[in-house]
């Protein structure tokens, strides 16, 4: 039997090759879609792509571990991407965008993809945009996780961390009972670096700056779905269902 990506079928559990059939059967009758997230940092996108990516049966691409992986498994792609890391300069928007193409042949990516982290310009959507066209297809919405800043700095600052257990808490939304301190544990809570107002306003900045535009140029071709992202989880999960209803 042909071993597929070293994996011999013969060796998978039934009950794994009977829930990936019918996940697949199930799949069939999705329409494809091809979804970009654009979001600041502490949006929400990464509670949300789960979601919309069972419901909907399409790949999560995120272009930086995309990067990395295929740095790992040295495709052509990828030895290039490492020469222009090992040099210190960015990958090129031609590469970022050949990655994607590439991934794009995987059966996981057969009824579409939600990608997330890209396009960041408006030149990599217009890249991306003639990529897909080549293959006949197009970008169907941008999801955009439409949020204020203020929100924002309030979500993200309050956040502390337990790190040996990973547990989190928010020193408004899910306070620890004593400040500062795990619940369970009793060790001391720490907040990540990037976790700051300072960072947070940097990153908050280059956001908008480089991606305004990339909505822009969406919203001209009429896709682009506006998200309430400070809304609690499940009413966003609602707005996401109505918008690629």
């Amino acid at each position: 039997m042909a071993s597929n990506g070293g994996v011999d079928l013969a060796d998978v559990p039934s009950v794994d090759l009977m829930t990936e059939l019918l996940r697949r059967m199930k799949c069939q009758s999705k329409p494809d879609k091809r979804l970009i997230l654009i979001g600041p940092p502490g949006s929400g996108k990464g509670t949300q792509s789960p979601i919309i990516k069972d419901e909907y049966c399409l790949c999560h691409l995120a272009t930086g571990d995309m990067l990395r992986a295929a740095v790992a498994a040295k495709t052509p792609l990828g030895v290039k991407a490492k020469e222009a890391m090992d040099k210190g300069e960015l990958v090129s928007d031609d590469l970022v965008v050949g990655i994607i193409d590439e991934a794009m042949k995987k059966p996981s990516c057969q009824k579409g993809f939600i990608l997330d982290g890209f396009p960041r310009t408006v030149v990599q959507a217009e890249k991306l945009d003639d990529m897909l066209q080549k293959k006949g297809v197009k970008v169907d919405k941008v999801l955009n996780f439409a949020i204020d800043d203020t929100i924002l700095e309030e979500r993200i600052t309050g956040r502390w961390i337990h790190l040996p257990s990973g547990r989190s808490y928010h020193s408004k939304f899910a306070p620890p009972k004593i400040p500062e301190i795990d619940d369970v544990t009793g060790e001391p809570l720490i907040q990540r670096k990037d976790d700051t107002a300072a960072v947070l306003k940097s990153r908050l900045e280059a956001f908008h700056r480089q991606t305004e535009p990339v909505i822009d140029y969406y919203t001209k071709k009429g896709i682009v779905a506006e998200l309430h992202a400070e809304k609690p989880p499940k009413e966003v999960t609602a707005e996401v269902q109505k918008a690629l209803s």
